[in-house]
Protein backbone atom coordinates (compact mmCIF):
# COMPACT_ATOMS: atom_id res chain seq x y z
CA UNK A 1 0.00 0.00 0.00
CA UNK A 2 1.35 3.52 -0.93
CA UNK A 3 0.72 5.63 2.06
CA UNK A 4 0.59 9.41 2.36
CA UNK A 5 4.38 11.17 1.81
CA UNK A 6 3.60 12.99 5.13
CA UNK A 7 2.36 10.15 7.47
CA UNK A 8 4.33 9.50 10.66
CA UNK A 9 4.23 7.31 13.39
CA UNK A 10 4.94 7.95 17.12
CA UNK A 11 5.93 5.61 19.40
CA UNK A 12 4.99 5.83 23.42
CA UNK A 13 7.26 3.63 25.30
CA UNK A 14 7.95 6.35 28.28
CA UNK A 15 5.63 4.66 30.90
CA UNK A 16 7.76 2.98 33.73
CA UNK A 17 5.91 -0.66 33.41
CA UNK A 18 5.17 -0.72 37.67
CA UNK A 19 3.39 -4.30 37.26
CA UNK A 20 6.10 -6.02 35.28
CA UNK A 21 8.31 -5.93 38.51
CA UNK A 22 11.37 -5.86 36.73
CA UNK A 23 14.72 -3.86 36.25
CA UNK A 24 14.16 -3.57 32.74
CA UNK A 25 12.23 -0.92 31.05
CA UNK A 26 8.72 -2.16 30.43
CA UNK A 27 9.04 -2.08 26.70
CA UNK A 28 12.46 -3.51 26.79
CA UNK A 29 11.23 -7.05 28.17
CA UNK A 30 12.00 -9.79 25.68
CA UNK A 31 9.67 -11.52 23.40
CA UNK A 32 11.51 -14.50 21.85
CA UNK A 33 15.02 -12.98 21.27
CA UNK A 34 13.80 -9.68 19.95
CA UNK A 35 12.65 -6.37 22.86
CA UNK A 36 8.63 -5.93 23.30
CA UNK A 37 9.67 -2.43 21.24
CA UNK A 38 10.80 -4.30 18.15
CA UNK A 39 7.51 -5.38 17.20
CA UNK A 40 5.57 -2.25 17.02
CA UNK A 41 8.33 -0.70 15.16
CA UNK A 42 8.81 -3.45 12.46
CA UNK A 43 5.35 -3.58 12.37
CA UNK A 44 5.14 0.51 11.28
CA UNK A 45 7.88 0.36 9.12
CA UNK A 46 6.60 -2.83 7.31
CA UNK A 47 3.62 -1.07 6.67
CA UNK A 48 5.07 1.93 4.66
CA UNK A 49 5.85 4.68 7.46
CA UNK A 50 9.26 5.42 7.50
CA UNK A 51 9.24 8.85 9.44
CA UNK A 52 9.20 6.89 13.04
CA UNK A 53 10.03 8.67 16.54
CA UNK A 54 9.43 6.81 20.19
CA UNK A 55 8.53 8.90 23.32
CA UNK A 56 11.32 7.76 25.51
CA UNK A 57 11.19 8.11 29.52
CA UNK A 58 11.34 5.58 32.88
CA UNK A 59 14.65 3.73 31.55
CA UNK A 60 15.12 6.21 28.60
CA UNK A 61 19.03 5.39 28.41
CA UNK A 62 18.45 1.72 27.80
CA UNK A 63 15.94 2.23 25.15
CA UNK A 64 17.81 4.94 23.50
CA UNK A 65 20.95 2.66 23.40
CA UNK A 66 18.41 -0.06 21.91
CA UNK A 67 17.23 2.27 19.46
CA UNK A 68 20.37 3.51 18.22
CA UNK A 69 21.74 0.45 17.23
CA UNK A 70 19.05 -1.44 15.83
CA UNK A 71 17.02 1.48 14.67
CA UNK A 72 19.21 4.36 13.81
CA UNK A 73 17.08 6.14 11.52
CA UNK A 74 14.13 6.09 14.72
CA UNK A 75 14.21 9.60 16.26
CA UNK A 76 14.22 9.37 19.96
CA UNK A 77 11.99 12.05 21.93
CA UNK A 78 12.47 12.82 26.01
CA UNK A 79 9.09 12.99 27.98
CA UNK A 80 11.04 13.49 31.53
CA UNK A 81 8.14 13.51 33.59
CA UNK A 82 5.30 11.05 32.81
CA UNK A 83 1.69 12.89 33.00
CA UNK A 84 -0.30 10.42 30.43
CA UNK A 85 -0.20 9.71 26.66
CA UNK A 86 -1.66 13.01 26.40
CA UNK A 87 0.86 14.70 27.72
CA UNK A 88 3.67 12.19 25.61
CA UNK A 89 1.94 13.53 22.38
CA UNK A 90 2.56 17.14 23.82
CA UNK A 91 6.22 16.83 24.11
CA UNK A 92 6.28 15.36 20.34
CA UNK A 93 4.68 18.30 18.78
CA UNK A 94 7.15 20.11 17.31
CA UNK A 95 8.36 16.50 15.68
CA UNK A 96 4.61 15.54 14.14
CA UNK A 97 3.56 18.86 13.47
CA UNK A 98 5.70 18.98 10.34
CA UNK A 99 3.46 15.94 9.15
CA UNK A 100 0.10 16.10 7.90
CA UNK A 101 -1.25 13.23 9.62
CA UNK A 102 0.42 11.24 12.86
CA UNK A 103 -0.34 7.13 13.62
CA UNK A 104 0.17 6.84 17.13
CA UNK A 105 0.67 4.28 19.40
CA UNK A 106 1.72 2.37 22.59
CA UNK A 107 5.19 0.21 22.29
CA UNK A 108 3.61 -2.34 24.77
CA UNK A 109 0.87 -3.88 21.73
CA UNK A 110 3.54 -6.45 20.11
CA UNK A 111 1.05 -8.22 18.48
CA UNK A 112 -0.20 -6.06 15.90
CA UNK A 113 0.27 -6.36 12.51
CA UNK A 114 1.55 -4.37 9.62
CA UNK A 115 -1.69 -5.19 7.68
CA UNK A 116 -4.17 -3.62 10.11
CA UNK A 117 -2.18 -0.42 10.31
CA UNK A 118 -2.85 -0.18 6.46
CA UNK A 119 -6.45 -1.00 7.19
CA UNK A 120 -6.35 1.79 9.37
CA UNK A 121 -4.84 4.13 7.44
CA UNK A 122 -6.83 3.38 4.02
CA UNK A 123 -10.26 3.47 6.78
CA UNK A 124 -9.13 6.76 8.37
CA UNK A 125 -8.95 8.15 4.47
CA UNK A 126 -11.77 6.57 3.50
CA UNK A 127 -14.42 7.96 5.85
CA UNK A 128 -12.26 11.59 5.57
CA UNK A 129 -11.92 11.18 9.45
CA UNK A 130 -10.08 13.72 11.41
CA UNK A 131 -9.03 10.56 13.88
CA UNK A 132 -9.78 7.61 13.64
CA UNK A 133 -8.83 4.55 16.24
CA UNK A 134 -8.62 0.70 16.32
CA UNK A 135 -11.09 -0.48 18.17
CA UNK A 136 -11.78 -4.28 19.39
CA UNK A 137 -14.03 -6.51 22.14
CA UNK A 138 -11.70 -8.90 24.22
CA UNK A 139 -12.87 -11.68 26.06
CA UNK A 140 -12.01 -9.45 29.59
CA UNK A 141 -11.79 -6.19 29.10
CA UNK A 142 -10.60 -5.04 32.57
CA UNK A 143 -7.81 -2.97 32.04
CA UNK A 144 -8.89 -0.90 28.97
CA UNK A 145 -10.62 1.94 28.08
CA UNK A 146 -14.38 1.60 26.88
CA UNK A 147 -15.45 2.53 23.49
CA UNK A 148 -19.14 4.46 24.06
CA UNK A 149 -21.41 5.15 21.11
CA UNK A 150 -24.86 7.12 21.94
CA UNK A 151 -26.51 9.96 20.68
CA UNK A 152 -23.86 11.95 21.49
CA UNK A 153 -21.04 10.37 19.32
CA UNK A 154 -18.16 8.02 20.19
CA UNK A 155 -15.75 8.80 22.74
CA UNK A 156 -13.44 6.56 25.11
CA UNK A 157 -13.75 6.91 28.80
CA UNK A 158 -10.54 5.10 30.87
CA UNK A 159 -11.48 2.66 33.50
CA UNK A 160 -10.70 4.08 36.13
CA UNK A 161 -13.10 6.45 35.09
CA UNK A 162 -15.82 4.81 33.95
CA UNK A 163 -18.73 4.24 35.87
CA UNK A 164 -20.06 1.08 36.47
CA UNK A 165 -22.69 1.09 33.54
CA UNK A 166 -19.97 2.26 31.22
CA UNK A 167 -17.98 -0.87 32.49
CA UNK A 168 -20.53 -3.39 30.98
CA UNK A 169 -19.35 -2.13 27.48
CA UNK A 170 -17.24 -4.79 26.06
CA UNK A 171 -15.92 -2.65 23.01
CA UNK A 172 -12.47 -1.07 24.08
CA UNK A 173 -9.60 1.34 22.86
CA UNK A 174 -6.35 -0.24 21.33
CA UNK A 175 -4.55 2.83 22.29
CA UNK A 176 -4.13 3.03 18.01
CA UNK A 177 -4.57 5.97 16.87
CA UNK A 178 -4.20 8.21 13.28
CA UNK A 179 -4.90 12.06 13.55
CA UNK A 180 -5.13 15.09 11.40
CA UNK A 181 -2.14 16.89 12.72
CA UNK A 182 -3.31 20.72 12.54
CA UNK A 183 -7.02 19.86 13.74
CA UNK A 184 -4.38 17.83 17.11
CA UNK A 185 -2.02 20.59 17.62
CA UNK A 186 -5.67 23.09 18.78
CA UNK A 187 -7.09 20.18 20.70
CA UNK A 188 -4.17 19.31 22.21
CA UNK A 189 -3.71 22.65 23.91
CA UNK A 190 -7.28 21.96 25.88
CA UNK A 191 -6.44 18.90 27.59
CA UNK A 192 -7.39 19.03 31.00
CA UNK A 193 -5.47 16.23 33.68
CA UNK A 194 -8.84 16.71 35.86
CA UNK A 195 -9.39 12.89 36.37
CA UNK A 196 -8.56 10.14 39.10
CA UNK A 197 -5.12 9.73 37.45
CA UNK A 198 -4.02 13.60 37.63
CA UNK A 199 -2.87 12.88 33.88
CA UNK A 200 -3.35 14.27 30.28
CA UNK A 201 -5.34 11.37 28.32
CA UNK A 202 -5.16 11.25 24.70
CA UNK A 203 -8.11 9.60 24.60
CA UNK A 204 -9.85 12.39 25.53
CA UNK A 205 -9.26 13.93 22.37
CA UNK A 206 -11.37 12.19 20.59
CA UNK A 207 -14.49 13.57 22.08
CA UNK A 208 -12.59 17.10 21.84
CA UNK A 209 -12.24 16.42 17.71
CA UNK A 210 -15.81 15.76 17.33
CA UNK A 211 -17.42 18.56 19.65
CA UNK A 212 -15.64 20.57 16.61
CA UNK A 213 -17.77 18.77 14.43
CA UNK A 214 -15.03 16.51 13.04
CA UNK A 215 -15.45 12.93 12.11
CA UNK A 216 -14.38 10.50 14.29
CA UNK A 217 -13.93 6.93 12.63
CA UNK A 218 -13.72 4.05 14.64
CA UNK A 219 -12.16 0.55 13.20
CA UNK A 220 -12.96 -2.72 14.77
CA UNK A 221 -11.01 -5.47 14.40
CA UNK A 222 -11.93 -9.07 14.88
CA UNK A 223 -8.61 -10.44 15.74
CA UNK A 224 -8.61 -9.00 19.84
CA UNK A 225 -4.97 -10.39 20.40
CA UNK A 226 -3.17 -7.95 17.89
CA UNK A 227 -3.92 -5.22 20.18
CA UNK A 228 -3.37 -7.52 23.96
CA UNK A 229 -1.38 -4.84 25.97
CA UNK A 230 1.44 -6.31 28.29
CA UNK A 231 1.71 -4.79 31.82
CA UNK A 232 2.64 -7.89 33.62
CA UNK A 233 4.91 -10.67 33.16
CA UNK A 234 1.83 -13.29 32.98
CA UNK A 235 0.68 -11.06 30.20
CA UNK A 236 4.75 -10.80 28.73
CA UNK A 237 4.39 -14.63 29.07
CA UNK A 238 1.16 -15.15 27.08
CA UNK A 239 2.32 -12.56 24.38
CA UNK A 240 5.36 -14.67 23.57
CA UNK A 241 3.17 -17.83 22.93
CA UNK A 242 0.97 -15.92 21.03
CA UNK A 243 4.23 -15.00 18.67
CA UNK A 244 5.92 -18.19 18.95
CA UNK A 245 2.88 -19.72 17.48
CA UNK A 246 2.37 -16.99 14.34
CA UNK A 247 5.98 -16.89 13.67
CA UNK A 248 6.01 -21.17 13.46
CA UNK A 249 3.10 -21.55 11.71
CA UNK A 250 3.85 -18.97 9.13
CA UNK A 251 6.67 -21.04 8.58
CA UNK A 252 5.12 -24.58 8.91
CA UNK A 253 2.46 -22.77 5.72
CA UNK A 254 5.70 -21.98 3.52
CA UNK A 255 6.87 -26.00 3.87
CA UNK A 256 8.66 -26.55 7.05
CA UNK A 257 8.25 -29.46 9.06
CA UNK A 258 7.81 -29.42 12.76
CA UNK A 259 5.95 -32.04 14.65
CA UNK A 260 5.80 -30.47 18.13
CA UNK A 261 5.47 -26.18 17.38
CA UNK A 262 5.29 -25.31 21.04
CA UNK A 263 8.46 -26.37 21.66
CA UNK A 264 10.40 -23.97 19.01
CA UNK A 265 11.36 -20.73 19.50
CA UNK A 266 12.35 -19.22 16.21
CA UNK A 267 12.56 -15.23 15.98
CA UNK A 268 11.23 -12.87 14.02
CA UNK A 269 14.57 -12.46 12.08
CA UNK A 270 14.76 -15.83 11.20
CA UNK A 271 14.46 -16.97 7.40
CA UNK A 272 13.84 -21.00 6.85
CA UNK A 273 13.72 -22.60 3.44
CA UNK A 274 11.31 -25.28 2.17
CA UNK A 275 12.15 -28.72 3.44
CA UNK A 276 13.67 -27.60 6.21
CA UNK A 277 13.10 -30.07 9.72
CA UNK A 278 13.14 -28.65 13.34
CA UNK A 279 13.10 -31.29 15.84
CA UNK A 280 11.63 -30.51 19.57
CA UNK A 281 13.18 -27.71 21.66
CA UNK A 282 15.05 -26.15 18.95
CA UNK A 283 16.09 -22.13 19.27
CA UNK A 284 16.48 -20.47 16.42
CA UNK A 285 17.59 -16.59 16.91
CA UNK A 286 18.70 -13.56 15.62
CA UNK A 287 19.50 -13.19 11.51
CA UNK A 288 19.89 -17.11 11.02
CA UNK A 289 19.76 -18.54 7.76
CA UNK A 290 18.71 -22.14 7.07
CA UNK A 291 18.69 -23.42 3.33
CA UNK A 292 16.54 -26.25 2.04
CA UNK A 293 16.83 -30.07 3.40
CA UNK A 294 18.80 -28.76 7.14
CA UNK A 295 17.51 -30.77 9.89
CA UNK A 296 17.83 -29.25 13.15
CA UNK A 297 18.00 -31.89 15.72
CA UNK A 298 16.34 -31.41 19.40
CA UNK A 299 17.95 -29.03 22.11
CA UNK A 300 20.25 -27.51 19.41
CA UNK A 301 20.80 -23.55 19.33
CA UNK A 302 21.56 -20.82 16.35
CA UNK A 303 22.20 -17.85 16.17
CA UNK A 304 22.87 -15.09 13.22
CA UNK A 305 24.32 -17.77 11.44
CA UNK A 306 24.10 -19.06 8.28
CA UNK A 307 23.27 -23.15 7.58
CA UNK A 308 23.94 -24.66 4.13
CA UNK A 309 21.61 -26.95 2.00
CA UNK A 310 20.94 -30.00 3.50
CA UNK A 311 23.32 -30.04 6.29
CA UNK A 312 22.15 -31.69 9.32
CA UNK A 313 22.75 -30.32 12.94
CA UNK A 314 22.84 -33.02 15.65
CA UNK A 315 21.32 -32.45 19.01
CA UNK A 316 22.73 -30.59 21.75
CA UNK A 317 24.79 -28.21 19.69
CA UNK A 318 25.06 -24.43 19.44
CA UNK A 319 26.17 -22.17 16.32
CA UNK A 320 26.85 -18.85 16.76
CA UNK A 321 27.74 -15.82 14.36
CA UNK A 322 29.12 -18.83 11.99
CA UNK A 323 28.65 -20.30 8.39
CA UNK A 324 27.98 -23.71 7.47
CA UNK A 325 28.35 -24.57 3.85
CA UNK A 326 26.08 -27.50 2.12
CA UNK A 327 26.31 -31.35 3.16
CA UNK A 328 28.12 -30.26 6.60
CA UNK A 329 27.42 -32.72 9.68
CA UNK A 330 27.66 -30.87 12.94
CA UNK A 331 27.56 -32.95 16.54
CA UNK A 332 25.96 -33.99 18.19
CA UNK A 333 27.58 -31.37 21.44
CA UNK A 334 29.26 -29.39 19.06
CA UNK A 335 30.06 -25.35 19.22
CA UNK A 336 30.51 -23.24 16.45
CA UNK A 337 31.15 -19.69 16.89
CA UNK A 338 32.60 -16.06 16.59
CA UNK A 339 32.74 -15.85 12.54
CA UNK A 340 33.78 -19.75 12.13
CA UNK A 341 33.38 -21.04 8.22
CA UNK A 342 32.76 -24.82 7.72
CA UNK A 343 33.10 -25.91 4.37
CA UNK A 344 30.85 -28.46 1.63
CA UNK A 345 31.07 -32.27 3.31
CA UNK A 346 32.73 -31.34 6.64
CA UNK A 347 32.16 -33.22 10.02
CA UNK A 348 32.34 -30.94 13.25
CA UNK A 349 31.47 -33.87 15.70
CA UNK A 350 31.30 -34.91 19.35
CA UNK A 351 32.56 -32.15 22.29
CA UNK A 352 33.93 -30.13 19.70
CA UNK A 353 34.24 -26.42 19.61
CA UNK A 354 35.57 -23.80 16.91
CA UNK A 355 36.07 -20.46 17.56
CA UNK A 356 37.20 -18.08 14.86
CA UNK A 357 38.18 -21.02 12.06
CA UNK A 358 37.55 -22.17 8.92
CA UNK A 359 37.51 -26.22 8.62
CA UNK A 360 37.72 -27.12 4.60
CA UNK A 361 35.56 -29.21 2.68
CA UNK A 362 35.45 -32.59 3.47
CA UNK A 363 37.56 -32.40 6.76
CA UNK A 364 36.99 -34.39 9.62
CA UNK A 365 36.71 -33.08 13.48
CA UNK A 366 35.27 -35.99 15.27
CA UNK A 367 35.54 -35.56 18.77
CA UNK A 368 37.50 -33.94 21.99
CA UNK A 369 38.79 -31.23 20.19
CA UNK A 370 39.14 -27.50 20.37
CA UNK A 371 39.62 -25.55 16.97
CA UNK A 372 40.68 -21.71 17.93
CA UNK A 373 41.85 -18.79 15.36
CA UNK A 374 43.10 -21.79 12.62
CA UNK A 375 42.71 -22.59 9.12
CA UNK A 376 42.27 -25.92 8.26
CA UNK A 377 42.61 -27.08 4.49
CA UNK A 378 40.56 -29.98 2.80
CA UNK A 379 40.16 -33.62 3.50
CA UNK A 380 41.98 -33.77 6.78
CA UNK A 381 41.26 -35.66 9.34
CA UNK A 382 41.85 -34.10 13.45
CA UNK A 383 42.57 -37.11 15.61
CA UNK A 384 40.21 -36.87 18.96
CA UNK A 385 41.95 -34.79 22.18
CA UNK A 386 43.74 -32.16 19.62
CA UNK A 387 43.98 -29.07 21.04
CA UNK A 388 44.98 -25.77 19.01
CA UNK A 389 47.10 -23.93 21.51
CA UNK A 390 46.14 -20.38 19.91
CA UNK A 391 46.81 -17.80 23.26
CA UNK A 392 50.02 -16.62 24.58
CA UNK A 393 49.00 -15.15 27.51
CA UNK A 394 48.54 -11.72 25.71
CA UNK A 395 47.85 -12.44 22.20
CA UNK A 396 45.74 -14.83 19.98
CA UNK A 397 47.58 -17.28 17.22
CA UNK A 398 47.02 -18.72 14.22
CA UNK A 399 47.37 -22.20 12.93
CA UNK A 400 47.34 -23.09 9.52
CA UNK A 401 46.71 -27.17 8.47
CA UNK A 402 46.72 -28.04 5.18
CA UNK A 403 45.10 -30.25 2.80
CA UNK A 404 44.97 -33.95 3.64
CA UNK A 405 46.69 -33.83 6.40
CA UNK A 406 46.07 -36.84 9.44
CA UNK A 407 46.61 -35.21 12.88
CA UNK A 408 46.95 -37.70 15.24
CA UNK A 409 45.17 -37.93 18.56
CA UNK A 410 46.18 -35.80 21.48
CA UNK A 411 48.17 -33.68 18.99
CA UNK A 412 48.87 -29.72 20.85
CA UNK A 413 49.76 -27.78 18.31
CA UNK A 414 51.10 -24.36 19.30
CA UNK A 415 50.47 -21.62 17.55
CA UNK A 416 51.75 -19.63 15.54
CA UNK A 417 52.43 -22.89 13.83
CA UNK A 418 52.18 -24.49 10.30
CA UNK A 419 51.50 -27.83 9.25
CA UNK A 420 51.79 -28.14 5.44
CA UNK A 421 49.79 -30.35 3.12
CA UNK A 422 50.35 -33.96 3.21
CA UNK A 423 51.46 -34.14 6.81
CA UNK A 424 51.28 -36.23 10.19
CA UNK A 425 51.97 -35.81 13.35
CA UNK A 426 52.25 -38.42 16.24
CA UNK A 427 49.40 -39.11 18.54
CA UNK A 428 50.37 -37.10 21.72
CA UNK A 429 52.99 -34.39 19.83
CA UNK A 430 53.11 -30.94 20.92
CA UNK A 431 54.00 -29.30 17.91
CA UNK A 432 55.86 -26.18 18.75
CA UNK A 433 57.30 -26.05 14.84
CA UNK A 434 55.99 -26.09 11.30
CA UNK A 435 55.95 -29.55 9.39
CA UNK A 436 57.09 -29.55 5.99
CA UNK A 437 54.71 -31.00 3.16
CA UNK A 438 54.54 -34.46 3.52
CA UNK A 439 56.21 -35.29 6.83
CA UNK A 440 55.50 -36.94 9.67
CA UNK A 441 56.17 -34.87 13.07
CA UNK A 442 56.56 -36.96 16.20
CA UNK A 443 57.09 -34.76 19.21
CA UNK A 444 57.12 -36.57 22.69
CA UNK A 445 59.38 -38.22 24.89
CA UNK A 446 60.79 -41.53 24.17
CA UNK A 447 58.60 -44.42 26.58
CA UNK A 448 60.54 -46.19 28.66
CA UNK A 449 59.74 -49.04 30.79
CA UNK A 450 60.76 -50.00 34.06
CA UNK A 451 61.22 -54.03 34.23
CA UNK A 452 59.15 -55.61 37.96
CA UNK A 453 58.56 -52.20 38.89
CA UNK A 454 54.95 -53.18 40.69
CA UNK A 455 56.23 -56.23 42.08
CA UNK A 456 59.13 -53.99 43.45
CA UNK A 457 56.77 -51.31 45.12
CA UNK A 458 54.50 -54.21 46.64
CA UNK A 459 57.02 -55.01 48.41
CA UNK A 460 58.86 -51.62 49.73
Amino acid sequence: MAVPASTCALVLAAGKGTRMATSLPKVMNPILDQPMLFYPLLEVNSSGISDIAVIVGSGGATITEYLENRWPDTNTIWQHEQKGTGHAVMVAEEWWSGYDQVLVLPGDVPLIDSSTIEQLLLHHAAEGAAASFISFSPADPRGYGRVISNSDGIYIVEEKDATDTEKLTGEVNSGIYIFQTTLLTRILSGLSNNNSQGEYYLTDSIKMIQETGSTISTMKIQDPDQCKGVNTLAQLSDANELMRNRINYKWISKGVRMMEPRTVHIGPQVTLSRDVEIEPFVHLTGRTFIDRGVKVSSFSVISNSSIGQDTEILPHSMVMDSFIERGARIGPFSFIRDDSRIAEDAFIGKFVEVKKSQIGRGTKVPHLSYIGDAVIGKDTNIGAGTITCNYDGQKKHRTVIGDRCFIGSDTMLVAPVNVEDDSFTGAGSVITRDIPSGSLAVARARQKNLKDWVRRKKTD
